[in-house]
């Protein structure tokens, strides 16, 4: 697989929050030519995000790179088997394996790493407590843009953290990592 002739790329959010936190690459990379498209994930389940996502590559012509970060590693991971992917980039993503979900590779983190400041579920989602928000989730950004999103999180379905990776699409698609290093 080549990504030279890719020039559709496809963001998908994480959890947490919708696909608006991409505008900012959304406009580097339309400024750059790419035809981008933001995948709007229901965030409930897996299954259904990555329903979303195929729905959009469905929707494209040519090759496309796709794109996740937090979450939306998870259903990049699932959803990249689509044949018009070209190339998978994970930023800051996780990338769970055959069997594996991101409750599974949250469980045992290292010694050290920070904890997300995740309130118990409430029928079914979860939340990021709004007060911690700002410090834990968007610690790079303007305090106002931070204080709109932590009051404009979307629930985040625990059946979603469960939902197990059936093909992982990395085994057969180029792979980008990009780490991001966490704020203070």
């Amino acid at each position: 697989m080549s990504t030279g002739s890719a020039r559709n790329v496809v963001l998908v959010h994480g959890g947490f929050v919708d696909g608006s936190g991409w505008q900012g690459v959304y406009d580097a990379l339309i400024a750059d030519g790419f035809r981008v498209t933001v995948v709007q994930n229901p965030t409930q389940s897996l299954e259904g995000d990555v329903e979303a996502t195929r729905q959009v590559l469905d929707e494209l012509d040519g090759d496309v790179v796709l794109v996740g970060h937090s979450y939306g590693g998870a259903v990049i991971t699932e959803a990249g088997t689509h044949p018009r992917v070209s190339a998978l980039v994970y930023v800051a993503a996780f990338a769970p394996d055959k069997g594996e979900s991101v409750t599974t590779l949250i469980a045992n983190p290292p010694p050290g790493a920070p904890v997300p400041p995740i309130l118990p579920p409430r029928n079914g989602f979860l939340f990021l407590d709004r007060e911690r928000f700002h410090a834990s989730f968007a610690g790079d950004l303007p305090a106002a843009q931070a204080a709109f999103m932590s009051d404009s999180q979307v629930p985040w379905g625990v059946e979603a953290l469960n939902g197990a990776v059936s093909d992982p699409a990395f085994a057969s698609s180029i792979v980008e990592f990009i780490a991001a290093v966490p704020a203070g």
